[in-house]
């Protein structure tokens, strides 16, 4: 007999815990036994097991939406009340999947989180050696980042020509040399990116189009067009030629003796000539929220890696992919979610060695539905019931059945406008497709008014049909939307 865990709270403690239900003859589709259910809370949680329950016979409606899908899907789902966190549903909700693009959903939440919400940023600074601040001449001039693809050469104030504007405001005139930051990142562990373009150091957003097809193409790039805007700004630059700055390096001072021989506590400051360079510029970009918005809403894979490649510079340079995987799982271990059979290799899915579980999936959208991240203003948030919560991340998913006919996915709508049109329902959620795979994960608001977190991972044959696999999920959303 398939058994799970059941949790419960004590006085101090908070947890899912299951609608009780009548047993039933479970759903099985290309599946064995369904693995045991192990739910987390933001709270400690004694786990005890319950011998007289047994997992969620799945209701009417799911049955009847799941008996449309093609022989040989092997399914997962997890079906969530995120208002007194009740499971709903459950079909084998712990078995690993390919998630395909559903994967940018943890990438975006990890980058969210790791920016702190939708009130953070990134920036880009420029830098001259410690000896030379305040000077009107310096020999270099150093571009540095955060590997953000949100950067603008010449357009807002999150720009090479903001930099540029405000160097020359704080007395900057002569640049004997522009160098580019770009060894942050080692590039040989990025060089097989499923999008075919490096990741770097710093980039552009205007790239997006047309991406550098090296790193070293990539510096040239970045540099001449901030030599543009310094000497546009007033500022001469005497050399066309950009350089890659070298990795700082810790100051190690010298070791210190007294008359005797014994070794004393090295001294306090630090010489100027070894001090880190000193900012001259700094500029912040805006809401990481836009960024990831147009990378969900359209499913952009290369946006997708640039995100993920921000993970990395978290850690010592040069920043490795398994630096940024590991500080993506860091994050969602934060967000107590549970990893039993997760694997993560890229940011996209692109990548069919990825395997997430419609629980790691729920558990996500439940952590970043219950952290309310303030948004300024009122323009743009979702409909009253995201609103009650300033909750930021569903109004980062496409939303379906807003009818946009958007080549690029880049609506409201995204890549779910054309999806359950005339419904009447409210769904945000992230699609997922690769040959034989196609997978769903967002946000649904329920006949009672409740906002469910659902997430469902369909994997067949490749020849497997995504039309009808689409078609299943969308029929199981609105059963859901229907029996809740």
């Amino acid at each position: 007999m398939t058994r799970f865990l059941f949790l419960r709270p004590t006085t101090t403690e908070t947890g899912w815990r299951r609608a009780a239900r009548p047993r039933a003859l479970g759903v099985v589709i290309g599946l064995g036994v369904l693995a045991a259910a192990q739910v987390p809370s933001p709270a400690t949680l004694t786990l005890h097991r319950d011998p007289a329950n047994a997992d969620l016979a799945p209701s009417a409606g799911v049955r009847t939406a799941l008996c449309g899908l093609p022989r040989g899907t092997r399914t997962g789902l997890l079906v969530v009340d995120l208002t007194d966190g009740q499971v709903l549903e459950d079909l084998a909700p712990d078995t690993p999947l390919i998630p395909a693009s559903v994967t940018k959903l943890v990438t975006a939440a990890s980058v969210l989180t790791d920016r702190g919400g939708a009130a953070g940023w990134w920036s880009t600074d420029l830098t001259v050696p410690a000896v030379q601040v305040g000077r009107a001449q310096v020999t270099t001039l150093t571009l540095r980042g955060s590997g953000d693809p949100t950067l603008e050469a010449t357009r807002g104030a999150y720009s090479l020509r903001a930099l540029a504007v405000q160097a020359y405001g704080r007395g900057l005139r002569d640049v004997d040399h522009v160098r580019i930051a770009d060894q942050t990142l080692g590039q040989q562990t990025w060089a097989g990116e499923p999008i075919g373009a490096p990741m770097t150091s710093l980039r552009l957003a205007g790239w997006h189009d047309r991406p550098p097809a090296t790193a070293a193409q990539a510096r040239e790039r970045l540099g001449a067009a901030l030599i543009v805007e310094l000497r546009q700004a007033g500022i001469r630059v005497a050399s066309d030629r950009v350089e890659s700055a070298p990795t700082p390096r810790p100051y190690a001072p010298p070791i210190r003796k007294d008359a005797q021989g014994h070794v004393l506590p090295p001294a306090v400051l630090v010489p100027v000539a070894q001090r880190p360079e000193q900012g001259v510029a700094s500029v912040r970009s805006a809401s990481p929220t836009v960024v990831l918005a147009a990378t969900l809403r359209a499913s952009d894979n290369l946006r997708a890696e640039e995100l993920l490649a921000t993970l990395a510079r978290r850690f010592a340079a040069p920043g490795r992919r398994e630096d940024a995987l590991s500080r993506e799982r860091a994050v969602l271990r934060r967000l107590h979610v549970d990893l039993s059979g997760v694997i993560l290799n890229d940011g996209s899915g692109l990548d069919r060695r990825n395997r997430l579980t419609p629980r790691a999936l729920v558990e996500v959208l439940r952590a970043l539905y219950d952290v309310p991240y303030p948004t300024p203003g009122a323009a743009g948030l979702p409909p009253a019931l995201y609103r009650a919560r300033h909750n930021s991340f569903a109004e980062l998913l496409p939303q379906a059945g807003t009818g946009e006919s958007v080549p690029l996915h880049d609506g409201r709508g995204g890549t779910m406008a054309l999806r359950l049109r005339g419904s009447g329902l409210d769904v945000r959620a992230k699609t997922g497709t690769l040959p034989g795979v196609s997978a769903l994960a967002g946000y649904v608001t329920a006949r009672s008014g409740h906002v469910l977190a659902f997430a469902v991972i369909m994997n067949g044959p490749e020849t497997t049909p995504i039309l009808t696999l689409r078609a299943v999920q969308d029929d199981l959303v609105a059963a859901l939307a229907r029996t809740h």
